[in-house]
């Protein structure tokens, strides 16, 4: 499964995926079309960062 790691991150922090996406600012269905291709590791490294925020809300 491509970005696996970037899906367990956020499952552990009870972040869902479409909430990272409202924060990107597209679509929850986009977000997750763009899961499906391994993302560049910049990339992966803003998700962290929006998902890190994420759980300092809740």
């Amino acid at each position: 499964m491509c970005n696996k790691d970037i899906r367990e991150y956020a499952n552990k922090r009870n972040v869902r995926l479409w909430q990272i996406a409202l924060k990107l600012g597209i679509n929850d269905g986009n977000f997750s079309r763009k899961l499906r291709t391994e993302l560049p590791e910049e990339k992966k490294t803003e998700i962290r960062a929006i998902i890190d925020d994420l759980a300092a809300e809740q």
